[in-house]
């Protein structure tokens, strides 16, 4: 068994703390459709993409059996309630807006635990475990997103999101891996690390970097400096004369 593997078997996040997590994305999900004044069956579908969507794609990439989300008993009934909550109380949800940043920032600290949590598990090497507890935490958001037939939130320049998570998986990754630390404080700590970056990019008007093309970068800064030098020839022959 990988030292990964090894450390993962320590590293179990509670019951009670996963189903939060799922609730809060589901409330997440279903106030979205409900602000979109979608049907009861667009709440429900968008509660379920927003708690759940994550960890289905997970378990499917992974192979390791039915997904988590239909086995556990009390999953889908969870998120069920919520999507009911959402779509009745929707008006009142909303005024919680700064409570429901930072409930939405602690799920996906969370979502990044769990996912690299079961890559390691799985005895996948590093840069997969990355991807999956990456692609656990915004994996819900992405499916929503095509739902609504819109442009993908982490795609897009704006909060940290998967930014956030992917710095999270890796420092889950080395910690609790090569470095050889206690996972348990480990996860806390990149759950701590991911939902700050989260928070702190939200009420900051932080952005997520975009693509730069450094050779046209560098060309034109050198079209803006060529003017305001002497000419290298021109000094040669002054100097000659």
């Amino acid at each position: 068994m990988s030292t990964l593997a090894a450390a993962a078997e320590t590293l179990h996040v509670p019951a009670a703390v996963d189903l939060a997590a799922i609730v809060v994305g589901a409330l997440t999900g279903g106030l979205l459709a409900a602000r979109e004044g979608f049907a009861v069956s667009g709440v429900l579908l968008l509660a379920v993409t927003g708690g759940l969507g994550g960890g289905l794609v997970r378990d499917v990439l992974l192979a390791a059996g039915p997904p988590v989300a239909l086995t556990n008993p009390s999953y889908l009934p969870a998120v069920a309630i919520t999507a009911a909550v959402t779509f009745y109380f929707s008006g009142w949800l909303s005024r919680l807006t700064r409570l429901l940043v930072v409930l939405d920032a602690i799920t996906l600290g969370l979502f990044t635990v769990i996912g690299a949590q079961k890559a390691q598990l799985a005895g996948l090497p590093s840069a997969s475990v990355v991807f999956i507890g990456t692609l656990t935490a915004v994996g819900g958001a992405v499916i929503r997103d095509v739902l609504l037939a819109q442009r993908a939130d982490i795609v897009q320049p704006g909060p940290y999101n998967a930014v956030a998570a992917l710095l999270g998986a890796t420092a889950l990754t080395v910690l609790a891996g090569p470095v050889g630390l206690d996972p348990i404080p480990v996860a806390l700590v990149v759950i701590v690390l991911v939902a700050a970056l989260r928070v702190l990019s939200v009420w900051r008007g932080w952005e997520a970097p975009v693509a730069v093309d450094l050779p046209g970068r560098a060309r034109s800064r050198l079209a803006r400096e060529r003017p305001g030098r002497p000419d290298g020839r021109r000094r040669l022959r002054r100097r000659a004369r």
